[in-house]
């Protein structure tokens, strides 16, 4: 079993959290409790280890029923996983149609939609794929009685979001009608799904003071307000989190410095002016991107580089992973440790199943509403229901 860290906090709220990484495992951790003494702990592991099936991107379908992952592998491979058990619902053995091979032009960015793109079945799965090169496509697909036998859209949407360099991080914005694109020589450019166009394109900040252009090199990104696309932040490999408004201008409203290393993950919070930035030197810090105020480091530090931040949607914490194979979930309010499991492997992605304990709570209300009523039925037997008489009369009960 994975080893786990005891750390000394007010205890961390039930959670469940799915990580991928670098040998193509993705493994479930979950908290059940709610006392201080326990930790996350690993409940399954899906997959088997082999270095070529190393997870690229993850993307979660995150509701009530039916919960899937979506992971892109090293060779090319996409994948839909039932997060409920780890069933493999969606096997394509490779996007690309122009021949090119995948370890040429990796996927560097994964979204499966949440909204029904086709009526002809509920079982159908929207896809947006990018690779290194710029390519994106966004497909459908109906699964049939094996994972690999599906039915694949004959007009998928093709774009091409750069003409050189290389698409190093992509994000689609919560309402899935647009979606940004950015890497290395590739100016953040947002694009219209529906249209299928570039409605915007940033400009490289102009020379410091000492007349040094910085080359472009993006490395994270995401969306700031679920309700407006129009403002984003990304991160840079000279360790900076810049601030874009499409409705402003093309270059960044703000640029905030953090550190000396580059910025590898960047979260936004719900508030809609936070964000959690993580960097190669395992540094996880919390701005105000509204005015670029350091709202403070996350106590403990990192061995690695972090690879990825997520935020749960309802409770008040964050996990984080990277190359020093832990999973930490954080409190955003103090910065602290709340728990960590050591998991062995390099991390890719993590990611929360946020409907967990509300699945688990409303169980367990159930069962309690349950016995609570047989329990109250056992002890009015044999005798007249009087405490019903507010629904029914005592006479039309009966004997038990």
């Amino acid at each position: 079993m994975p080893r786990t860290t005891t750390v000394e906090s007010p205890g961390c709220p039930p959670f469940r959290a799915l990580t991928a990484d670098v040998l193509g495992l993705v493994k479930v951790i979950e908290i059940r409790g709610e006392q201080s003494g326990d930790t996350a702990k690993v409940v399954e592991r899906w997959g088997e280890p082999d270095s070529s099936k190393s997870v690229l991107a993850a993307s979660i379908l995150d509701r009530k029923t039916d919960p899937l992952l979506g992971v892109a592998r090293k060779t090319g491979l996409i994948e839909v996983i039932s997060v409920i058990n780890g069933d493999l619902r969606l096997s394509i053995p490779n996007v690309s149609q122009d021949g090119t091979s995948p370890k040429d032009d990796p996927i560097t960015g994964l979204h499966l939609f949440k909204k029904q793109r086709s009526e002809s079945s509920t079982r159908s799965y929207t896809l947006l794929t990018c690779t290194t090169n710029g390519s994106v496509r966004i497909e459908s697909f109906e699964d049939s009685k094996s994972p690999a036998d599906f039915i694949r859209d004959l007009s998928p949407t093709m774009l091409n979001v750069c003409g050189s360099g290389n698409i190093l991080c992509s994000k689609v914005e919560e309402h899935e009608n647009y979606a940004l694109f950015a890497g290395k020589g590739v100016e953040v450019n947002v694009w219209d799904l529906q249209k299928c166009t570039k409605i915007w394109t940033a400009k490289s900040p102009p020379k410091n003071s000492l007349d040094i252009f910085t080359p472009t090199w993006f490395t994270c990104a995401t969306f700031l307000c679920e309700d407006d696309h129009r403002k984003f932040v990304a991160g840079t490999n000279c360790h900076q989190v810049r601030l874009y408004d499409i409705s402003a201008q093309r270059r960044p409203v703000m640029s905030v410095d953090f550190r000396e290393t580059p910025i590898k993950a960047v979260a936004e919070d719900l508030d809609g002016h936070t964000v959690y930035i993580g960097n190669g030197s395992g540094d996880l810090a919390s701005v105000d991107i509204r005015t670029g105020k350091l709202l403070g480091c996350f106590t403990g530090k990192c061995s690695g580089s972090i690879k990825s931040i997520a935020r749960h949607p309802e409770l008040p914490i964050i996990a984080s992973c990277g190359l020093d194979s832990y999973l930490r979930i954080w409190d955003i309010h103090s910065r602290q440790l709340l728990s960590a499991v050591f998991l062995k492997q390099h991390l890719t992605n993590v990611v929360f199943d946020s409907h967990f304990h509300t699945q688990g709570r409303a169980f367990i209300n159930f069962i309690t509403a349950f016995y609570f009523f047989k329990l109250q039925f056992w002890q009015l037997e044999g005798e007249k229901l009087f405490a019903l008489h507010l629904l029914l009369p005592t006479k039309s009960l009966g004997p038990l």
